[in-house]
């Protein structure tokens, strides 16, 4: 379990709750919380990407970065979305194939569709993260689907 701790409690003052919660497991992040001094760490969070492109350097150039993160999800119970907006017509990671790296005619190295979809289906399987896909346009309504639970 991970354990919110709002930072305008003081440091060394709660030391025994500290104690107490390590030799239970409890891992405990500090955080500006809204209100309250202890909360739980959510079960859903959204990552938001602009485009193909971001998701595309995420998981190529920073995928040691991206792989951390989705670890420490998966470590803290937390299901993770991906959520990639995108002008394609792409509505799943099967679709993702036909993408077309505007990078392709620049370097051969640049990573396509198929590859791309590849790296996607096996975070899916690893850590336990969902890639999902909308117009920019939808993107808010797509959040509110989400959190509500609606997908």
């Amino acid at each position: 379990m991970v354990l919110i701790e709002d930072t305008r409690q003081q440091n060394g003052k709660h030391d025994l709750k500290h104690r107490k919660f390590e030799e239970l497991g409890v891992q405990v992040v500090r955080c500006s919380l809204p209100f309250g001094d202890y909360a739980i760490a959510p079960q859903i969070s959204i990552d938001t990407k602009r485009n193909m492109e971001e998701i595309a350097q995420n998981l190529t150039i920073d995928h040691d970065r991206f792989r951390r993160e989705c670890e420490r999800a998966k470590e803290a119970e937390c299901l993770l979305y991906i959520l990639i907006e995108t002008e394609w017509d792409i509505y799943s990671v099967e679709d993702v194939h036909k993408w077309q790296n505007p990078r392709s005619p620049l370097s051969t190295k640049a990573i396509t569709g198929a590859k791309l979809e590849k790296i996607m289906q096996t975070m899916e399987r690893r850590y336990n993260v969902r890639f999902c896909f909308c117009r920019p346009d939808k993107s808010a309504e797509f959040i509110i689907k989400i959190l509500s639970g609606e997908i």
